[in-house]
């Protein structure tokens, strides 16, 4: 059965984000994740963690200016020494809300920069987050977004974040797989989760087109569900999507794993 965490960057945003927790509990989901927790306090969020039972799944290192359209600054070289500093950020939430495992977003490309020159910061960033994240036992993964949602963003494919992973060579830096971002760049969503199961700690969805709930779209999850359990997948499995309607009247696909 998947392990399912609601997403409270997409989820139940008919309540303001505190009360989100809440509303996620009462769901049944027994894990959240979110994009960034550095806007809000660390105790606030470790309450509403502890007062509806919630594990903290995943958030983000922080990516930048996210309300100027940053999405990750990991391989821009001008940057490295903001994106250090984010990791000290990211260490203090991360340990403070229990939470095992943060995603890094390598950003969009810029211009000018040349693709050797991007991949040697991406991967110089990795390697100084992977190692502090370690120290602190907190897991770093990294994630391909799909080009059609986030134009030119650098880190597009399985086969491109794999690669990464070698480069990189630390046991402390695994996939994150959304299946939504590669059911858009690559399709061929379970033999590619079986083939890389070894790496992959954490998985997050959404149906395509939209980007909805499961059973919007075309992706098959009674099966992709079914198979991922047979793999023996034990991490969480992300909810980000962006509900039809109300959070909870999109919830029916849910209700057998919750």
């Amino acid at each position: 059965m998947p392990k399912l965490a609601a997403n409270l960057s997409m989820m139940f945003n008919e309540v303001d984000f505190m009360a989100r927790f809440g509303a996620a509990a009462k769901a049944g989901f027994k894990g959240v994740e979110y994009l960034f927790p550095y806007d809000y306090d660390k105790n606030d969020l470790t309450d509403e963690l502890g007062k509806h039972g919630l594990v903290q799944a995943l958030h983000n290192l922080p990516a930048g200016n996210w309300d100027s359209d940053e999405r990750g600054i990991a391989c821009h070289p001008d940057r490295v020494q903001e994106f250090q500093d984010g990791v000290g950020q990211a260490i203090e939430y991360a340990t403070a809300l229990g939470c095992k495992q943060v995603n890094c977003l390598a950003g969009v490309a810029p211009d000018n920069v040349s693709g050797d020159a991007l991949r040697e910061t991406f991967v110089s960033n990795l390697k100084f987050a992977a190692d502090e994240l370690g120290k602190a036992e907190v897991t770093l993964l990294v994630e391909a977004i799909n080009t059609r949602d986030i134009p030119g963003f650098y880190l597009q494919t399985t086969a491109q974040a794999l690669g990464i992973l070698t480069d990189v060579g630390s046991d402390n830096l695994k996939l994150q797989y959304d299946i939504y971002h590669m059911q858009i760049m690559e399709g061929d969503l379970t033999p590619t989760i079986q083939a890389n199961l070894n790496v992959i700690q954490h998985m997050q969805l959404a149906d395509n087109p939209g980007r909805h709930e499961p059973g919007t779209g075309e992706i098959n999850y009674p099966f992709l569900f079914d198979a991922i359990e047979k793999m023996g997948y034990q991490g969480w499995i992300g909810c980000e999507y962006k509900p039809l309607t109300a959070t909870t009247d999109g919830l029916g696909w849910a209700k057998e794993y919750l």
